[in-house]
């Protein structure tokens, strides 16, 4: 019988912004710190049962990004890859990790690539999902369209009926959570998303690496690194994974049967065994 572990959040200044993550201590006397990243626009929450699952080797920190979830927002013109990287140092080093494996989703996988692109000592293992230097055009213009979707809703249930018909092929319990996890109500009494309106607002576009520094950075990667695709992904081109691989030295490749970009939302019993296979 695996003994279930009870998780606690955390609020924390880092760079001088309010952070919030959750941790989850481990069933097993000195384990392991495992670092989980989120996605664009989701949260620190969406991971609950895979970092519950995981908790039984490792202890996991799953960390809300700056202006996402519940951590507090940032000056519109914050949001790029190098500030959030420096959150990441910052918060390695306020929690003194050390030998810790870092598991980073889209976004959050795009962060992964570039701290550990720098070669930090304290970084064990690497595992970047569904992401590269170059970027699917289908999945460029799908995510686009998606950040002009109406963020209003009257309740729960309609925000989850938007997603449901965004992405059909979610695993249902996975969908409720996340958007569940993902709205707040106004003083008017309607819902919309937690995260920073100004992340959608395409006047104020993120600052996007350029793929030659990107690919400079895959090619830095010194340490074991497990790369998963969704079978079906349109933001990670088979050819790019292709690359990834052969650039980063010690690298290993899982593909995810039936799943598109967002793998732990659409096919999560899949992404837990091809993680689990790696650590």
């Amino acid at each position: 019988m695996t003994t279930q572990t009870a998780v606690t959040d955390h609020v924390i200044t880092l760079n001088g912004l309010r952070f919030h993550y959750r941790d989850w201590p481990s069933a097993r006397a000195g384990a392991q710190d495992l670092v989980l990243l989120h996605g664009f626009t989701s949260h620190a929450r969406s991971w609950d049962a895979f970092a519950q699952a995981m908790s039984r080797d490792y202890r996991v920190l799953a960390l809300d990004q700056r202006g996402h979830g519940e951590t507090e927002w940032a000056a519109p013109d914050r949001y790029g890859v190098d500030e959030m990287v420096s959150d990441l140092e910052a918060f390695v080093a306020a929690l003194w990790l050390d030998r810790f494996v870092l598991l980073g989703l889209s976004m959050g996988g795009r962060n992964a690539i570039h701290y550990a692109g720098k070669r930090p000592p304290q970084l064990e293992r690497l595992v970047i999902v569904d992401i590269g230097p170059e970027t699917g055009a289908g999945g460029a213009a799908r995510i686009q369209a998606s950040l002009q979707a109406n963020d209003s809703f009257e309740s729960v249930e309609a925000a989850l009926e938007q997603g449901r018909r965004a992405n059909p092929n979610a695993d249902e319990a996975e969908q409720r959570h996340r958007i569940a996890h993902n709205l707040m109500q106004t003083a008017g009494g309607t819902w919309t998303y937690r995260y920073d309106r100004a992340l959608r607002d395409p006047s104020n576009p993120r600052p996007r690496p350029s793929a030659d520094e990107g690919w400079r950075l895959v090619a830095s990667i010194a340490v074991p690194t497990l790369l998963v695709r969704g079978e079906v992904s349109d933001v990670l081109p088979r050819e790019v994974a292709d690359r990834m691989l052969r650039e980063i030295p010690d690298s290993r490749f899982a593909e995810v049967a039936g799943s598109g970009h967002s793998i732990p939302l659409e096919r999560p019993q899949g992404f837990l065994v091809a993680v689990r296979a790696f650590l």
